[in-house]
């Protein structure tokens, strides 16, 4: 029985990724490297938007229910400063990461928050925004190994979890699909395999049984089928990789229709 990762594991990956995260740009030549995958960021940037982005997170999440972020937390993200000189910069991101941690786990996985996918399949719970700050921690490292010339690809468990995550969070949606109702597969080569559902009634993701038949010889029921490690699952899902990185059965092009689509209320 396929299971989502638990709270600590959440917390223990935040804390991992950010720490990996560091060492990159410790290690890296200086601040001022571009970063290939957010076009026009430095590493410098890329450290001022993770550690900005957990401060925010950790105010939404000490705040608990609401129906927007904390102003003030809107205004200091705003108005962020962080130092210059890298080794305070990495204490800076550090300290952040620490907010972060010691607010989700004085609110707990269940306490509600403000998120921005209120229509998802994701709750809007210190344990959602947890899930998602793990993916985003986990991609930014990613570029960041990427932008010193040596990417590793995303810890198992932490992509298994980061395929769903995405197609729960980011895909879901009860915007009507505006082509053909149809349906895209993802399988991870680790052995979970999801199905993205569109249609009338928007998207939706469920899990899905392994395939049992060789690459190549998928069924009629998707009209794409994604097959890939589960970290090149979520580097493309994130836009990180092409699909030809992958192996994709069925009408490839439907996965460009699905990338391109806005829906209007997410």
């Amino acid at each position: 029985m396929q299971k989502n990762l638990e709270f600590p594991d959440l917390l223990r990956l935040i804390d991992e990724r950010s720490t990996a995260f560091r060492a990159v740009v410790a290690a890296a030549p200086g601040l001022d490297v571009q970063v290939p995958t957010c076009p026009g960021w430095t590493l410098f940037d890329l450290v001022k938007h993770l550690g900005g982005g957990d401060r925010f997170w950790a105010a939404i999440v000490g705040a608990g229910c609401a129906d927007a972020p904390p102003a003030e937390a809107v205004a200091a993200r705003a108005a962020l400063e962080v130092p210059q000189e890298r080794a305070a910069l990495l204490a800076w991101l550090d300290a952040s990461t620490q907010l972060l941690l010691v607010a989700l786990r004085a609110a707990g996985p269940e306490s509600g928050c403000w998120t921005w996918w209120p229509a998802s399949q994701s709750p809007q719970t210190a344990g959602g925004a947890a899930r998602h700050r793990v993916q985003e921690s986990a991609v930014h490292t990613y570029d960041a190994q990427f932008a010193g010339g040596a990417p590793q690809p995303l810890p198992v468990e932490l992509a298994l979890d980061g395929v769903e995550e995405f197609l729960f969070t980011v895909c879901a949606t009860p915007s009507a699909w505006p082509h053909k109702p149809t349906a895209f597969d993802f399988h991870a080569a680790e052995g979970r395999s999801w199905r993205l559902t569109v249609d009338g009634d928007g998207a939706r993701t469920t899990r899905i049984p392994a395939p049992t038949t060789a690459i190549g010889e998928e069924s009629d029921a998707a009209g794409a089928s994604v097959h890939g490690t589960a970290s090149e699952l979520v580097l493309y899902l994130y836009d990180r990789i092409q699909a030809d990185s992958l192996h994709v059965d069925g009408d490839a092009g439907l996965l460009d229709l699905l990338r391109a689509w806005e829906p209007e209320e997410k």
